[in-house]
């Protein structure tokens, strides 16, 4: 469970000699439950894959419009997409789909039971610590204190970041089975439409991704490391 604190304390100075007041030297947290960590590092890989192989399957047909005639949105390189062609792109497609699936409802299912979802969730007491983060990150102001693992800004981001892997699936399931899931396509304004939410959605998690990506750098080696362990050393709260 998270939240365990381990502290390294110095009883005695360099001399060798007894210290009234014992210090500090390292303190370390228990941030990231293994669970956490095995969802992450699996749909890590899941969701490279799945991308990939997206783009190939997009590649048989690049366009939103009319069959006849095609007008193309965009020509994806092949060198960035996985699979080969559309058959291959939809077996390595819908194998990591299941394994994204089962990762995605383990991990969930995992954050409520455990209660863990307290350290992610974007509640309505987090609302007034948003701005304050954003001047911080994008316009360089200040820092406020932080006194849990996640601030507000990024609790935001990693729920949003749930709600859009839900939404992934539920997209995804239209455009593969849209007859047997005919009211999950009508929802989305059809088949059509589907297929639009589909490529937006992923479009979505790629820049939850790359913002994911800046924040693990701008916060340090240290907040890395902890994904790999669980511990954090010598948090900010």
């Amino acid at each position: 469970m998270s939240g365990s604190v381990v502290e390294i304390i110095r009883a005695k100075n360099a001399g060798g000699e007894e210290q009234e007041t014992p210090a500090v030297v390292a303190r370390a947290v228990y941030e990231h439950p293994y669970i956490v960590r095995l969802c992450h590092w699996i749909n890590t890989v899941a969701l490279f894959v799945m991308v990939g192989s997206g783009l190939q399957i997009f590649r048989a047909f690049p366009s939103f419009g009319a069959k006849i005639p095609q007008e193309d949105l965009l020509h994806w390189p092949r060198a960035f997409a996985i699979g080969g062609w559309l058959g291959g792109a939809l077996q390595w497609h819908l194998t990591f789909m299941w394994i994204y699936l089962a990762t995605g409802v383990l991990y969930v299912s995992y954050q409520i039971f455990s209660g863990n979802y307290r350290q992610v969730l974007f509640t309505r007491r987090d609302i007034p610590g948003v701005w304050p983060m954003v001047k911080h990150y994008f316009f360089f102001k200040e820092k406020p204190p932080q006194r849990e693992a996640y601030n507000p800004l990024q609790k935001q981001a990693y729920t949003t970041a749930i709600i859009l892997g839900v939404l992934s699936v539920l997209t995804g399931f239209a455009v593969w089975k849209p007859v047997q899931f005919s009211w999950l396509a009508w929802m989305m304004g059809g088949f059509h439409y589907a297929r639009i939410w589909h490529f937006a959605v992923m479009w979505a998690i790629l820049f939850f991704v790359l913002g994911h990506l800046v924040m693990v750098i701008l916060h340090g080696w240290n907040n890395f490391v902890s994904m790999l362990t669980g511990w954090k050393k010598d948090p900010e709260y």
